[in-house]
């Protein structure tokens, strides 16, 4: 390559090349005006998306502990539906001796009391509790009518006789009781 040909590739390589700049200010300048702008958008996009996948994550959070809490508190609500059965059946044992009878089976009779008074302490201990309706008037919400019977001493709609016992699990219904209320009162 000759010496011409050295001058002319100089040449345009000065051309091409961007100017320096002549201060530290100058080159601040230069990339602010550019730059920067990119760079705040880019951050700002950065930052929305971190603050909605964090709001994100603490929904998440939120959502497990109320499910675990709901577990933890309504778990035992099957098994507890099963065990009313036993329940009534201790009641209907209480209730089926006559006071003719109650001193020949007054030992078994204790006996069913106290197993009946043990599940009772279980089934507190576990959050479930007896709805008490006798003498309320009657809620669709807690009871289930099974008969109307004239009545005009009593207010219309008042529960005088249960016939199955309802019950809750901590604020649920668990089984709405079965009852009997009057009609036609005041």
């Amino acid at each position: 390559m000759t010496n011409k040909h050295k001058h002319f590739m100089a040449e345009d390589d000065e051309k091409q090349q961007v100017p320096e700049p002549e201060n530290a200010e100058q080159t601040e300048k230069i990339i602010s005006d550019d730059e920067i702008e990119k760079l705040q958008a880019e951050n700002a996009k950065l930052k929305d998306a971190f603050l909605r996948a964090y709001a994100e994550a603490e929904n998440v959070k939120k959502r497990c502990q109320q499910e675990i809490e709901k577990n933890s508190k309504y778990a035992v609500a099957s098994f507890a539906k099963e065990m009313l059965g036993v329940a009534d059946n201790l009641q209907r044992a209480v209730t089926s001796v006559d006071e003719e009878h109650r001193a020949q089976y007054q030992a078994v009779l204790e006996g069913v009391e106290m197993t009946q008074k043990e599940l009772t302490h279980v089934f507190s201990k576990f959050g479930v509790q007896k709805i008490e309706c006798m003498g309320k008037i009657f809620d669709p919400n807690f009871e289930r009518v099974v008969q109307e019977i004239e009545d005009t001493s009593k207010p219309s709609g008042t529960i005088i006789s249960e016939l199955q016992a309802g019950y809750m699990i901590n604020d649920r219904i668990l089984r709405e009781a079965m009852v009997i209320v009057t009609k036609g009162g005041k």
